[in-house]
């Protein structure tokens, strides 16, 4: 595929740095049992060290001292840049679920009782500086006093020519990709970031000829709301895709993500079906805090659903279908005076309303370009 016919984002640059890359995840097996024991210890240290850096966000300490400290802890300072920035995305995230800042309260909402590691990626160390990617069935990791740990790597057979790619291109230092590793069920996962430009090239369905409608999608908690316009803004269609049981009290978590993920896929592939040239979601990156209210039951499915994720899924999602992919400010979208003159004057339920801002908004963007 061509990269003119390569799916794009129409965002903010900021935004669109969000979605530079896609994870793809494997098993690793180890040689022997003191490999497995040397690697769980890693892990444990790992964790430790984000834990360690959680205090240090919160205490104020500048970056490069923060990074010096926890590199005392691990074998490399880049485990320890890497641990330290995982730390910083647990404060923020922790602190955007409160309605207060309070540091108390934050170290609270963290969870870090998993072990874990994790490095990220340099095109100057062809790909990984600690966790190397050698082969598509073999990946060794950075110990303590210059040790390397041997391990056999799984990955499904479809992702196999992509990772020779990435392999490929890392090691003539044209790109460069991060690595963790998970441990569940005394089992051993490794997840790979792949540049989501080389991750569509071999995944993402060739663009259709449409009919350049565009589709806005309102995500909420129990519906998707979907409102496709033409290019002069005329309602061209609109669906509903519902998955209400899912905020249902004691409803299991992955159930209820597997449901509302599934609704996503529907709704995009009925937009491919009705020739949609374009997909539009909210810019959640504008948004940093969560808004509650004074309603418990409404917290709480504020508070549980995950929409920043539903969205990049979606995104993600929308780009293998072929779709060009716009993000727009969510401000005003669901609450404002324009929102309820949308409501009165074309007969729309504020969901719908809301959708339909959206799908306006991406035609006005694309009208920048």
């Amino acid at each position: 595929m061509s990269s003119s016919q390569m799916p794009r984002i129409i965002a903010d640059d900021e935004t669109i740095e969000q979605f530079t890359h896609t994870t793809v995840n494997g098993r690793l097996i180890p040689r022997s049992n003191e490999d497995y024991m040397k690697l769980c210890l890693l892990a444990y240290r790992f964790k430790q060290a984000v834990k360690h850096g959680v205090n240090l966000v919160l205490r104020g300490i500048p970056q490069k001292e923060a990074y010096k400290e926890l590199a005392k802890i691990l074998p490399s300072s880049i485990y320890g840049e890497t641990a330290y920035k995982y730390a910083k995305l647990l404060v923020e995230g922790a602190r955007n679920q409160e309605q207060t800042n309070g540091n108390e309260v934050v170290v609270k909402r963290i969870n870090t009782r998993r072990n874990w590691i994790a490095s990220r990626g340099g095109v100057t160390w062809k790909g990984n500086l600690n966790i190397r990617l050698v082969s598509t069935d073999k990946v060794m990791v950075r110990y303590y006093n210059g040790e390397w740990l041997e391990f056999k790597a799984r990955f499904g057979k479809r992702y196999i020519p992509l990772l020779n790619d990435l392999i490929e291109l890392s090691n003539q230092k044209k790109t460069s990709y991060g690595i963790a590793i998970s441990f569940r069920n005394d089992k051993v996962y490794v997840h790979v970031e792949v540049p989501m430009w080389l991750y569509l090239k071999y995944f993402s369905t060739p663009r259709q000829k449409g009919y350049g409608l565009i589709a806005g999608f309102d995500i909420n908690s129990d519906r998707l709301n979907v409102v496709v316009i033409n290019e002069v803004g005329t309602i061209i269609a609109l669906k509903t895709f519902w998955y209400s049981e899912t905020i249902s009290h004691g409803f299991p978590r992955n159930k209820a993500k597997w449901i509302r993920l599934n609704a996503l896929a529907e709704a995009l592939k009925w937009c491919r079906r009705i020739r949609v040239d374009y997909v539009v979601f909210e810019d959640l990156t504008r948004i940093k805090d969560r808004k509650f209210t004074s309603n418990p039951t409404a917290n709480r499915k504020i508070a549980k659903f995950p929409k920043k994720q539903m969205i990049k899924h979606g995104v993600i999602k929308a780009l293998k279908l072929g779709f060009t992919v716009i993000l727009v400010n969510p401000k005003g979208t669901s609450s404002s005076v324009t929102h309820r003159q949308i409501m009165r004057e074309k007969g729309l339920d504020r969901h719908m309303a809301s959708a339909f801002m959206i799908a306006y908004r991406g035609l006005k963007k694309l009208e920048e370009q």
